[in-house]
């Protein structure tokens, strides 16, 4: 069986929408996630080990949890948040609750990975905390960050390709519906070249905007 080109379209702009979305709002959860692991932690310049000994485990928790069982065991909360647990709206919430501790760790390594001769600098010119982290933390973190956000974009799209497997929409969906139900060979081949366009464009516009931002 043949899956006409208004079907594929219509699965792509579902996917489009839902890594969209939850990496909007992941991305908000992440960087903020992050910065607190990055701040808090002993030595910094918001050391606070009751917050860090919190928000570190919270996060752990939710990077242990793999996505197809995060996506039944939080059913209860997706229908209060949206109002049903099926459909693509519905697989947002799971995905944003997914890929925002992924995000963070990611955020965390990168903040890391700036010289601790940059912080010191700022403390010594007067900077606040908030200042340090705006002006000088980010900022100097920025290429790295940008690749780190590529890196949980693709895999959020890995993620929207299991969301198809309980009624989320996308690709995924339409691979499992039309390509595996029902037998479709081509199907799952076009929704794997597909993904796998989707997937090297967004990793070669990453690499290219970081190439671009670290010789700013």
């Amino acid at each position: 069986m043949e899956v006409s080109n208004e079907l594929i379209m219509k699965a792509l702009w579902e996917t489009l929408y839902m890594v969209s979305i939850s990496l909007f709002f992941g991305a908000i959860i992440g960087i903020l996630l992050g910065v607190t692991l990055v701040v808090t932690r002993k030595g910094h310049i918001l050391e606070n080990r009751i917050l860090f000994s919190v928000v570190n485990p919270i996060v752990n928790i939710f990077r242990s949890i793999p996505f197809i069982i995060l996506l039944v065991a939080i059913i209860p909360f997706t229908r209060l948040i949206v109002g049903t647990s099926i459909g693509t709206t519905a697989a947002i919430v799971p995905l944003v609750l997914h890929i925002g501790p992924y995000i963070s760790r990611l955020v965390e390594n990168s903040l890391l990975e700036v010289d601790e001769g940059i912080i010191e600098a700022a403390k010594a010119m007067g900077a606040t905390p908030l200042q340090i982290i705006f002006k000088f933390l980010i900022p100097e973190a920025f290429p790295s960050l940008v690749l780190s956000v590529t890196t949980a974009t693709i895999g959020l799209i890995g993620a929207t390709a299991m969301a198809g497997a309980i009624g989320g929409g996308g690709l995924g969906d339409l691979a499992i519906t039309y390509g595996y139900q029902r037998f479709s060979t081509i199907t799952i081949v076009v929704t794997v070249i597909i993904l796998v366009v989707v997937v090297q464009g967004i990793q070669t516009l990453g690499n290219i905007l970081e190439r671009k931002l670290r010789r700013v």
